[in-house]
């Protein structure tokens, strides 16, 4: 990896805690309360930022209501981060 190219902590989060999970789903707003518990609102931005990144990569899955959602869109409704397919 490039010096000038850091990973960044959400998305590191996200893979961690797909990985703690073993493939279970979890949503988004359960990593950043993993990493900031007192101030997790804060965070949500960020983390569903970065759960698209990673999804656009291939690297997880993300879903409302079992369903695979846009990669072209931030979510409005409570999603599920999964590994991907």
């Amino acid at each position: 990896m490039p010096e000038n190219i850091m990973p960044n902590i959400l998305s590191m989060a996200i893979m961690e805690m797909l990985r703690m999970r073993k493939g279970d789903s979890f949503g988004p707003e359960e990593v950043v309360k993993w990493i900031y518990p007192s101030s997790w609102r804060y965070f949500m931005d960020e983390v569903l930022a970065q759960m698209m990144l990673l999804y656009r990569e291939g690297k997880i899955s993300v879903s409302l209501n079992g369903k695979l959602i846009s990669m072209h869109e931030l979510p409005e409704e409570k999603v599920k981060i999964g590994p991907a397919f």
